[in-house]
C-alpha cells in the first residue's frame, strides 16, 4: 500500500494526517500561525513519520485564494488573502524542496468536495458541490470525480446574493462587504445577530434573514450548476442545525416552480450535511496525494491511469 501524507491548512488549524487514500491512520492538529511556522510545523510532522518508510506523496488542501493550476508559473503560492504572514506564501517550496516524492495543492473545499464525492455524502453521484461555513465560506465542486479549476477555482464565498426586503445588514467581507461570505460566515454572524449566535434560539426572527440568504446561495448553485448533490458543512451548519432544513424550506418560493422537479423533499436529498464531519479535510488532502502519486505513475508508464484517480 502507498504511504500518503496530507495537509489541511485551514484558517484557525492545521491537519496533517498519514494513511492511504480512504483511510487515516494518524492525524496530528495544531493552530494555524504565519506562513513560515505553520509549514515549517509541517514538514517537520511529515518528516518524522518518513523515519521507518519514505512517503509515496504529499497532497496539499489549502484555504485560498491559492494558484492551483500547475502549468501556471506561481503555482502553490498564496494569492491576496486577508490572513497576516500568509499573501504571497509558496506554499509547496518547503516540500518539493525537502521530499523528493509527488506533491500537489488543491483549495481545501476542493479536497473536502473530492472526499464527500468519493467517500462520503456524494458515492453515486456524479457532481456535488461542497460548502463550508465557518470562519469564512467556501466551495469547492467535483464533476465527475474530478475538482473544477478553471482560471483560478470556485470562489463562492464572494459571490452577491439577493436580499431579503429591510434587511440592512451591511455585511463583514473585507472586499465585497454582503457578499455570501460576509453576510453568512461566523464573524458575520456575530455581527448581524449581535452577540454569538449559539445564543440566539432557533425561533428568534433574527435567523429568518439569514435562512434567506443562504436559500439564495444554494438556489443559485441548483440553477447554474445542476449539482445531484449539495453538501454544507462547517461549523456554523453543525452548530446551528436548524438553518439547513429553514433554508431548504425556503428555496422552493425563490425557484419559482421553474425547475419542476425542485420540489421541498427532493431538495431535502439534494441539500446534506456532510458524512465525512470533521475528517472531510483530512481525507481530501490524502486523496489530492494519491492523484498526485497517479498522475506520476501515469507519467512513467507513458500510459493510462493506474488506479483511476485522474
Amino acid at each position: 500500500m502507498h504511504k500518503l501524507a496530507g495537509i489541511e491548512l485551514g484558517g484557525t488549524k492545521t491537519v496533517v494526517s498519514l494513511g492511504q487514500a480512504g483511510r487515516i491512520h494518524e492525524r496530528i492538529e495544531f493552530p494555524t500561525t504565519d506562513a513560515h511556522e505553520t509549514l515549517s510545523r509541517a514538514l517537520e510532522v511529515i518528516e518524522g513519520w518518513r523515519e521507518d518508510k519514505p512517503i509515496d506523496a504529499v497532497g496539499i488542501a489549502s484555504f485560498g485564494p491559492v494558484r492551483v493550476t500547475r502549468e501556471a508559473g506561481d503555482y502553490g503560492f498564496m494569492l491576496d488573502t486577508p490572513k497576516p504572514g500568509w499573501a504571497g506564501a509558496d506554499i509547496l517550496a518547503p516540500f518539493a524542496d525537502a521530499l523528493a516524492c509527488p506533491i500537489a495543492i488543491d483549495t481545501d473545499v476542493n479536497a473536502a468536495a473530492l472526499a464527500e464525492h468519493r467517500l462520503g455524502a456524494g458515492r453515486g453521484c456524479s457532481s456535488l458541490v461542497y460548502l463550508t461555513i465557518g470562519t469564512g465560506l467556501g466551495g469547492g465542486v467535483v464533476v465527475e470525480g474530478v475538482p473544477i479549476h478553471g482560471d483560478l477555482h470556485p470562489e463562492i464565498g464572494h459571490v452577491r446574493l439577493r436580499r431579503m426586503a429591510g434587511d440592512g445588514f451591511a455585511g463583514t467581507c473585507a472586499f465585497h462587504g454582503d457578499c455570501a461570505e460576509g453576510l453568512l460566515a461566523g464573524p458575520a454572524l456575530a455581527a448581524r445577530l449581535g452577540t454569538h449566535p449559539s445564543r440566539v434560539p432557533p425561533e428568534d426572527e433574527r435567523w429568518l434573514g439569514v435562512a434567506q440568504d443562504l436559500a439564495e446561495l444554494l438556489s443559485m448553485l441548483v440553477l447554474t450548476l445542476s449539482p445531484q448533490r449539495i453538501v454544507v458543512g462547517g461549523g456554523v451548519a453543525n452548530k446551528q442545525p436548524h438553518l439547513l432544513p429553514a433554508a431548504v424550506a425556503r428555496m422552493p418560493a425563490i425557484l419559482g416552480g421553474y425547475l419542476r422537479d425542485c420540489t421541498r423533499e427532493h431538495l431535502a436529498g439534494m441539500v446534506t450535511l456532510p458524512e465525512l464531519g470533521d475528517d472531510a479535510g483530512p481525507m481530501g488532502s490524502l486523496l489530492v496525494a494519491a492523484r498526485a502519486l497517479d498522475r506520476s505513475l501515469a507519467r512513467s508508464l507513458e500510459g493510462p491511469s493506474p488506479t483511476g484517480l485522474i
